[in-house]
């Protein structure tokens, strides 16, 4: 059992009482985590991009993926494809 669930295990009886559920399938559940990280300023130097993917590797412990651009925009000097970011879906 991962930690999230033993914490919502443990906050379930709370959560029913301070909301008043009458059923437990009435309660939220976590399904997913998304960590995202976007750069501005990647699109200039490469390495801010690297450093990034090793921070979120290691707060998360996965292999983060690249996010891409998906239109072209100029006042921002970005182009269609052009990585711009991270992100790790923790589920």
């Amino acid at each position: 059992m991962s930690i999230v669930q033993a914490k919502y295990n443990e906050q379930k009886n709370s959560l029913m009482d301070e909301f008043k559920y009458r059923s437990t399938m009435q309660i939220p559940k976590i399904e997913k985590v998304v960590i995202n990280m976007g750069l501005g300023e990647a699109t200039g130097n490469s390495k801010i991009l690297d450093e990034a993917i090793n921070e979120l590797k290691m707060i998360s412990g996965q292999q983060p993926v690249v996010t891409k651009a998906r239109n072209s925009i100029a006042g921002f000097k970005l182009r269609e494809g052009q990585a711009i970011g991270c992100k790790v879906t923790l589920r």
